[in-house]
């Protein structure tokens, strides 16, 4: 008795609901078969869409891909690190460092002394030398640092040893070298102990380091690292004016990140008391690992943005392409349109049949392209040192937006179908 109510509504509604089902899966057989009876045309106007969705999906995967790499190559650099440079940093159109001889070893001891927010601190002096073993020789990056270079920087010693203190405080001549660097002088034979020379001077090789890979466009493994003080005194020579060697970096690490601005705020004022600048620009510059990561995010941000938008200008001539060829569609079918109103189809039918060809033709289109991009991306990865970095945000959005080209441009040539005359439509 209670459930006669219910069912009384219920049941008109559910006969509708089936209607309309029927109704909607008889238009989309007779688009189906409409369109693939012109494979060659249906095929040609969904090609836009295919290129525009699979350029979306592939670019934004290509921009995602680099973001990713260049944050895994300043990870490389080291954990929680800061680095403090020499010069100034300028702004605006002349942004950059202006490097100046304004950072010596004694600010570097300074900072490991004062500021309790580090762990460790590694100076750095640099320069592009030839380094020779017998007949073999290469140019590499020379470093001088201190022992701690492998803790700042993340780096293991894969045979041997990295110098001690008591190397640094002697001036040993020892040398720990790259892999690469290894590799290139002594090939399969075991360089330990062995010597090499650098601007004439000899070096015994006490380690070699593990390898590291390139960073932002700089292989890490084609490297040779001394004691500091070899490296000022005996290899760059040391500034006449200067009591203590010049630096061209000092990498610090911090005990955690959160502790990194802490840090920054304690170098800084440290080395303005030392500088003795009260007013005035800083003759230094310290950034941290999360200032470097973000400045590259914020640029491969744009990037991607202006990758997805490029390609996505082809989603819209993909959409003009089907509005296009669904128009002449309605004119090469004027006498197919006008039987089906003089048999009773209304201008909503009309409307409902080739708003949904249109659709059709997006959507599949859309899922070709969606396949062709995630397996250009993965070629990419393949071929590149990129991840496959498959965005379904990208995915998502290039279905919704080829679906949406799909019925906003199919609308006009339904409409212009919908309002056919069926005399005139016949008698053409």
């Amino acid at each position: 008795y209670y459930l006669l109510p219910t069912t009384y509504y219920l049941l008109p509604t559910t006969y509708y609901l089936l209607l309309m089902s029927a109704y909607l899966f008889e238009n989309i057989n007779m688009a189906s078969k409409t369109l693939f009876t012109n494979k060659l045309r249906s095929g040609l106007t969904m090609l836009g869409v295919i290129i525009g969705n699979a350029s979306v999906i592939a670019m934004v995967a290509v921009g995602q891909g680099g973001q990713k790499y260049i944050n895994q190559q300043f990870e490389s650099l080291g954990t929680n690190v800061l680095f403090v440079s020499p010069g100034v940093d300028q702004r605006g159109p002349q942004a950059g460092v202006v490097q100046a001889n304004t950072l010596v070893l004694e600010d570097a001891e300074a900072i490991a002394q004062e500021v309790l927010a580090i762990t460790a601190v590694a100076p750095e002096k640099s320069e592009r030398l030839r380094v020779t073993h017998g007949s073999q020789e290469t140019q590499v990056t020379v470093t001088g640092t201190t022992p701690e270079y492998p803790t700042v920087r993340d780096a293991q010693v894969s045979q041997g040893e990295f110098f001690n203190i008591l190397d640094v405080q002697t001036s040993d001549r020892v040398a720990v070298l790259g892999s690469d660097t290894a590799r290139t002088l002594f090939g399969e034979q075991n360089p330990l102990d062995q010597k090499i020379r650098i601007r004439n001077l000899s070096f015994k090789v006490i380690g070699v380091m593990a390898e590291k890979g390139a960073s932002l466009g700089q292989n890490q493994d084609e490297a040779i690292f001394i004691p500091i003080m070899v490296m000022a005194s005996q290899i760059t020579g040391q500034e006449a004016n200067q009591n203590s060697p010049t630096l061209q970096s000092i990498a610090v690490t911090t005990k955690n990140p959160t502790s990194s601005s802490a840090a920054q705020y304690q170098i800084t004022n440290l080395l303005r008391l030392r500088h003795n600048i009260l007013k005035g620009e800083d003759d230094f510059t310290v950034r941290s690992q999360q200032d470097l990561m973000a400045t590259a995010n914020r640029v491969t941000d744009i990037l991607v943005i202006v990758l997805g938008a490029t390609a996505g200008i082809s989603l819209v001539v993909g959409g003009i392409g089907i509005m296009n060829i669904m128009l002449v569609s309605v004119v090469e079918r004027t006498k197919e349109i006008g039987l089906r109103k003089a048999l009773g189809a209304t201008g909503g039918d009309i409307l409902i049949q080739f708003t949904i060809e249109a659709i059709i033709l997006s959507s599949v289109g859309g899922l070709i392209g969606i396949g062709l991009g995630v397996g250009g991306t993965i070629v990419v990865a393949t071929l590149t040192p990129l991840e496959a970095v498959v965005s379904w945000q990208a995915i998502s959005l290039a279905v919704t937006v080829s679906g949406a080209i799909g019925l906003i441009f199919g609308v006009i040539p339904a409409r212009n179908a919908a309002q056919l005359d069926p005399i005139i439509a016949l008698r053409s």
